[in-house]
């Protein structure tokens, strides 16, 4: 049996761009961040990841700007953030992982259906999408779990639903109704995370609502005025649920492309280019160790 890793590329290269003190190669680049997201995931292989796929916003606009003007679009991102993406995408490559760069769909939609596909292989065990995003708890259930690797926190369906207040396929109906401030969508007016998690406990989803808080069989502060607010903006709330619903569809491959056969030859060259020569040797004995366990009769 096997363990899959998903990593949210893009999470992990803003979090490095912003923690890690600025270093620029010898060709005046900024490739601090890149260096931080090469070495994070070999500690995944250093641990016990065989099987890791790496998801990144190429561009960061999708097919949901078609569908919101407001929704995120890359303005405001810092121009040496922005350029590292093609920088890790090429790195990633060179160091032999599975990288999804998504271009119409976003990284959040590869790691769903990356997810689903694991999920659908009977030799895979566990899948753990690495990522503290939210939008990715609608993944969540069965053999899938969500964990945050910088605070060292797994969420299974149970733990979507203590944290959110809702199962995880309400996931994207409560994004609808509280708004997300990092995609760009506002939800709706008066309706914060109690009162959708309160409404969404009972009935899971928007359409199931109804229309008249007279109707609701679940009692809610300021009810009339939720109602209303959902009954006059009902499409828009629908709307926003599609731009909160990740699309498990995306062309990612099989399990067996994931696994991790050790750095590619020019991997060396790519460190010496970022200043980071020591990720080279590193990866190679990474991978001699990882080799070594997944060895029949290693674990005995």
């Amino acid at each position: 049996m096997m363990r899959v890793h998903l990593v949210d590329g893009t999470y992990e290269l803003f979090r490095h761009f912003y923690a890690l003190p600025s270093h620029r190669s010898a060709d005046g680049k900024e490739v601090a961040a890149t260096r931080g997201v090469l070495g994070s995931v070999l500690n995944l292989f250093a641990q016990d990841a065989t099987h890791v796929g790496v998801a990144t916003d190429h561009v960061i606009e999708s097919f949901r700007n078609d569908l919101w003007p407001g929704y995120k679009d890359g303005s405001g991102v810092d121009a040496a953030l922005k350029a590292q993406f093609p920088l890790l995408e090429d790195a990633l490559e060179a160091m032999g992982v599975k990288v999804w760069a998504m271009v119409e769909d976003e990284a959040d939609d590869a790691l769903a259906s990356a997810a689903a596909v694991a999920a659908g292989d009977d030799r895979v065990e566990e899948v753990l999408i690495c990522t503290p995003d939210k939008d990715l708890a609608q993944c969540v259930g069965g053999k899938v779990v969500q964990l945050d690797r910088r605070q060292g926190l797994r969420y299974d369906a149970a733990g979507v639903e203590t944290k959110f207040g809702v199962a995880p396929a309400s996931i994207p109906d409560y994004l609808a109704l509280v708004g997300d401030s990092a995609d760009g969508f506002p939800g709706l007016a008066g309706w914060g995370a109690k009162s959708a998690a309160s409404v969404l406990r009972h009935y899971h989803h928007l359409d199931a609502i109804p229309s008249a808080a007279g109707q609701w069989e679940v009692s809610v502060r300021n009810s009339p005025h939720l109602a209303a607010t959902l009954a006059a903006q009902r499409e828009q709330a629908l709307l926003f649920r599609t731009l909160a619903t990740l699309r498990r569809d995306c062309p990612v491959g099989t399990v067996d492309e994931w696994r991790w056969w050790g750095p590619r030859d020019d991997f060396e060259e790519t460190c010496e280019r970022l200043e980071a020569s020591e990720l080279a040797g590193r990866a190679r004995a990474t991978f001699s160790a990882v080799a070594t366990r997944s060895r029949p009769g290693a674990e005995g």
